[in-house]
């Protein structure tokens, strides 16, 4: 199975600072790496959620719909009414009197035919005049009977889509509620409950439910977390037992030297036991919950990890640089937050260029998120191995056993512990060889 590389992120000091990269030598580059590291940028990713009125949810949805049917529904009333309005005037317009003879002088306003002159001498004709009236009058009453019964339908329109998108919004309401819930317990907040009240629907019972889902899954965390604080004693007593009979016997000045240099490998054996307990310890105590939170400052646990890592950096070669260290801060776990900043230090030291290579690292805060940066040298990291630097025990190349430089957990770290505190890792492969590792928690 092809693993992949890891540059920054190291496993814990006691787990051991490894996550993923190639054990084969780098390749020399004819042109040497920049005297100093060039500063990574990133464009602030667009904001993707839009207002309400512009994403189709279920709201804007069941308001068209409420809409659209009372739209459809006046409509057709309004086309009843007009009909047997019409039916009624055309039936009721039937002139009740006829002129036989004589001759009749009229004056009408409305009806301009009537006070025609030829009208004296015809009776005849002023019957046909009043008729064309009638009808002239009759048409004028469906008329604006029409328009103003498309004005009423249009301004009933618009209040029946206002009083639907309200209504929505009211049947919507437990829904809202259970999203939000969610969105909590997606925090690591498994004390939220909905609990909601009312009738005994279909909404109170998926309300139900996922309450009762909350429920098993904080007995299911709390169990594993007891696993964890019991698990940590019953593995590691046993280990540091081993260490110091190993450490008394190479002590022994009458030890032979067969004796001492099996005493020294298996000393080596059950240091990196250590390491793995360590780091598996720390990954699953970082999955859960983090109970307690207090304000942290990335920049303070970046120079932090810089400091301890320096010894070691000065070993391999490494320049380790301070890039802008500003104020970041976040509420979290300061244990857990150090470990990021640590494992990170330590990889992009430990998987670097044998010669002339570097560490940079930077903190600061970008639209409402505090990032911690650590760009170095390394070997070139191709990018679809990216996806799989955070997985546990995975590297490019490299037997899961054939690396001294850690266990193979401390990209898995890193990311579980963001993701304890609602951010994010990512990585990005460097020109040249050598990742970009950028940490983002919210403020």
């Amino acid at each position: 199975m092809s693993e992949s590389p890891v540059s920054p992120g190291a496993a814990p000091a006691s787990a051991g600072a490894d996550a993923s990269t190639s054990s084969v030598p780098p390749q020399p580059s004819a042109t040497p790496p920049p005297a100093t590291p060039p500063k990574p940028t990133w464009e602030p990713r667009a904001a993707e959620s839009s207002g309400p009125w512009l994403r189709p949810t279920i709201r804007i949805r069941l308001t068209v719909l409420y809409g659209g049917m009372f739209l459809i529904a006046g409509v057709l009333l309004l086309l009843v009414i007009y009909l047997l309005a019409a039916e009624a005037m055309r039936q009721g317009s039937m002139t009740p009197f006829r002129l036989v003879t004589g001759q009749v002088r009229l004056t009408s306003n409305t009806c301009p035919g009537l006070t025609d002159p030829t009208l004296d001498s015809s009776a005849a004709q002023f019957n046909d005049a009043l008729d064309a009236c009638m009808k002239a009058q009759r048409e004028l009453a469906l008329t604006n009977l029409l328009r103003h019964a498309l004005l009423a339908l249009l301004g009933l329109s618009v209040i029946a889509f206002a009083f639907g998108y309200v209504m929505a919004g009211r049947v919507l309401a437990p829904l809202g509620r259970i999203t939000r819930t969610a969105r909590s317990v997606a925090g690591s907040d498994l004390s939220r409950r909905i609990e909601m009240d009312g009738p005994d629907d279909e909404l109170k019972e998926l309300a139900d439910t996922f309450d009762d889902m909350l429920d098993r899954l904080a007995r299911s965390f709390e169990s594993q977390r007891r696993f964890v604080a019991n698990a940590s004693h019953e593995l590691r007593t046993p280990l540091a037992i081993n260490r110091t009979l190993l450490e008394v016997q190479l002590a022994d000045p009458n030890a032979s030297a067969d004796l001492q240099q099996l005493g020294k490998t298996l000393l080596a054996t059950n240091l990196r036991s250590e390491q793995l307990v360590e780091g598996l310890l720390l990954l699953a105590r970082s999955d859960n919950e983090v109970v307690e939170r207090k304000a942290v400052d990335l920049a303070e646990a970046a120079a932090q990890a810089v400091d301890q890592s320096r010894a070691e950096a000065q070993e391999r070669g490494v320049g380790l640089r301070n890039g802008d260290l500003a104020p970041a801060v976040v509420q979290g776990s300061g244990v857990l937050l150090e470990r990021i900043a640590l494992n990170l230090v330590q990889n992009a030291v430990r998987y670097n260029v044998p010669e002339d290579g570097w560490v940079e690292v930077t903190t600061g805060v970008e639209a409402g998120q505090a990032y911690l940066v650590v760009a170095n040298t390394g070997p070139v990291v191709p990018a679809y191995e990216l996806d799989n630097i955070f997985e546990p025990f995975r590297r490019l190349r490299t037997e899961r056993t054939g690396s001294d430089k850690g266990v193979g957990l401390g990209l898995s770290i890193v990311r579980s512990v963001a993701r304890a505190h609602g951010g994010a890792i990512t990585a990005e492969p460097r020109e040249g060889g050598g990742l970009v590792m950028r940490v983002s928690i919210p403020v």
